[in-house]
């Protein structure tokens, strides 16, 4: 597997995204759940893919500047054939590094209710409950938000 650094517009990172917001319709009934701001080209300070040895594209991921040294996990999705490989802790790590390269101390995300697997898949990477922060503030009632504090790695 290979982790790379892509443009917003990437065809891939564009069907990667569209699958993502497919299943989140799915599990909440509705193509409009995004809570707060939708992530754009102008505001995701980086969007990564992973890709399997043969180039399939396998998940993404991308980092939304939040200033005071703070960035927000945006569209984190994995392809249902990728999971349980270690393709979302991979695209997390790489993210995670490159935040901590960049100054960054934490790392911030909003999932929601209906996202159990997405809940313990954080919390087991060291991500823990925050208030709502931002445009998640006052949505309590189906909006989850969690940060990690980002260490140095030597």
């Amino acid at each position: 597997m290979k982790i790379e650094e892509v443009m917003w517009e990437h065809p891939d990172a564009v069907a990667l995204r569209a699958a993502q917001r497919a299943e989140i319709a799915l599990r909440y009934g509705t193509s409009d759940s995004e809570p707060g701001a939708a992530p754009t080209a102008a505001d995701i300070a980086l969007f990564a893919l992973a890709r399997a040895d043969d180039g399939t594209p396998l998940g993404c991921a991308g980092l939304r500047d939040l200033g005071g040294a703070a960035g927000e996990l945006k569209r984190m999705y994995v392809i249902p054939a990728g999971r349980g490989t270690g393709v979302a802790p991979a695209l997390l790590e790489f993210l995670e590094q490159w935040a901590r390269d960049r100054g960054w101390t934490r790392v911030r995300l909003e999932t929601g209710l209906s996202q159990p697997d997405a809940v313990r898949f954080y919390t087991r990477s060291g991500y823990r409950r925050i208030p709502n922060f931002g445009t998640y503030a006052g949505l309590e009632s189906t909006s989850l938000c969690f940060e990690r504090e980002l260490t140095p790695i030597p």
